[in-house]
């Protein structure tokens, strides 16, 4: 029997409403649905479908399951590797997941939120704050990114160090499951030990095994004070040194620890050029640091001098500098964040999300900078990330004077140099960004044939038709 489209939309009209099923047949632009916002992967769609709750995204699943339409589950549309958005062949809708934004319940008692999958990230920070607590995923994306693409991908950001990433913030899922059956896991449970942990099934699965509608996370009380400090360090291995100094001197005080290239400072000055001086001299790494805790601001900045003064007698960094207010520090973090922007407008880059046990980035590092001169001359690695948790991202801007669309033909050249590397250390090709259009061909090299065998096993177990997420992670 043919396809017919027209059908088919107006069925999912009398779904969900028909001012929630936007079609190019219609005259609706769907680019900023089909598109990514890095303009890598772009993929027609039938249709954009925005349901309004769980209910709705039911009947829409059970639509496509039986007339064999595969469904593309977005959130903010933030992602790194075009897991969000349709691939160039098969009938696919997008199924568009803000309209789920609700925060159902906020639990200070339990230190527990459930919250819909559409919610945007900030406003659970800013709801878990208003109840005196902290929802402690951040990252760059904050205020536009969804609370189930989180989850999908299983984010990182900067605080994995304390707080873990995704995976370990998810109590419970509701999930809307292949065939439309609705799968209800929200439990706001620290010990649960009946059986599989079906939630983790879904956690950085990128959509390929369910719609996740919503989800219940922990939240911690809020914290009363906070420090943060910029250090420069000889090499990355003294960076490493200084973490465990740090580490061992204030605890799990330590908030976040992130690792800087001098070559990212230079990136960001030239681009911002009113960054303010931090340090006297040049230092060819950099290392920005934050503590928090539940006590007043002058203990913890004492707290952190001290320490930070013992490192520098024990040669752990070269110098360092201690915000001494609050907007003092939001201007350290502001280099930080604009790494990104500071790449973007400088051109074509290769970008990496890696990740290697702490002990093995010294050698990594070491040995991949001279390997990328030597391959291609001119190279301007660009590393920076969340040394405390072992995630560098190890961008390659291009030689100057070659243009971006040369260097990206480039990129599976690069790709195997770092990522052979990486896997040989026992690392892992990616670390907080998930797989989905762009690393899923490398997936099939480095994973092991028995992982694969059991991924594979388990897509085909829970979507045998291949309704979820066609041609992502695997």
């Amino acid at each position: 029997m043919s396809f017919d489209s027209q059908a088919w939309l107006a069925e999912a009209r009398a779904l969900i409403g028909e001012a929630h099923v936007l079609s190019a047949d219609c005259g609706d632009d769907l680019s900023a649905y089909t598109r990514d916002w890095r303009n890598k992967f772009e993929g027609p769609a039938l249709a954009v479908l925005r349901p309004a709750d769980t209910g709705e995204v039911q009947a829409i699943v059970r639509l496509a399951a039986r007339t064999d339409v595969a469904l593309v589950p977005q959130g903010g549309n933030t992602g790194m590797c075009g897991a969000s958005v349709p691939t160039a062949g098969g009938r696919q809708a997008v199924l568009q997941l803000g309209r789920l934004n609700r925060i159902l319940e906020l639990d200070p008692e339990n230190n527990t939120a459930t919250v819909e999958a559409g919610c945007i990230l900030q406003t659970l920070q800013e709801q878990a704050a208003a109840a005196g607590r902290l929802f402690p995923l951040s990252l760059g994306a904050e205020g536009s990114c969804q609370i189930g693409g989180n989850i999908a991908t299983n984010a990182g950001g900067v605080q994995v160090l304390r707080y873990g990433n995704m995976r370990d913030l998810v109590l419970g899922l509701e999930v809307v499951l292949p065939d439309g059956e609705r799968l209800d896991l929200l439990r706001g449970l620290r010990k649960d030990n009946t059986g599989y942990d079906l939630k983790q099934l879904f956690i950085g699965a990128e959509g390929t095994l369910g719609i996740i509608t919503a989800a219940t996370v922990k939240l911690f009380p809020a914290p009363g004070a906070e420090a943060v400090a910029f250090a420069g360090v000889s090499s990355i291995a003294q960076a490493v040194q200084l973490l465990g100094a740090m580490r061992g001197r204030l605890g799990e005080r330590i908030t976040a620890f992130e690792v800087i290239s001098g070559a990212a400072v230079d990136l960001v000055r030239h681009y911002f050029p009113d960054t303010p001086p931090l340090l006297e001299g040049a230092c060819p790494w950099y290392v920005l640091m934050e503590a928090s805790d539940g006590g007043s601001d002058e203990a913890l900045h004492e707290a952190m001098q001290t320490a930070l003064m013992a490192c520098l007698e024990d040669g752990c960094l070269q110098d360092v500098v201690l915000a001494g207010n609050l907007a003092q520090g939001q201007a350290l973090w502001m280099l930080r964040e604009n790494i990104t922007h500071a790449q973007q407008m400088d051109g074509g880059n290769i970008k990496h999300d890696i990740s290697l046990p702490i002990s093995r980035i010294p050698a990594f590092v070491e040995q991949m900078l001279p390997r990328l001169q030597q391959a291609f001359p001119g190279v301007r690695p660009i590393v920076y990330g969340h040394l405390g948790d072992g995630n560098l991202h190890f961008n390659v801007s291009a030689p100057r004077g070659v243009a971006p669309a040369a260097w990206q033909r480039e990129t599976d050249a690069v790709n195997t140099l770092l990522h052979d590397v990486v896997v040989a250390m026992r690392g892992s090709i990616s670390a907080e960004h998930g797989i989905g259009q762009l690393k899923r061909h490398e997936l099939a090299l480095y994973k092991t044939p028995a992982e694969l065998d059991v991924m594979r096993r388990i897509k085909q177990a829970l979507d045998p038709q291949g309704v979820m997420n066609p041609g992502k992670v695997l």
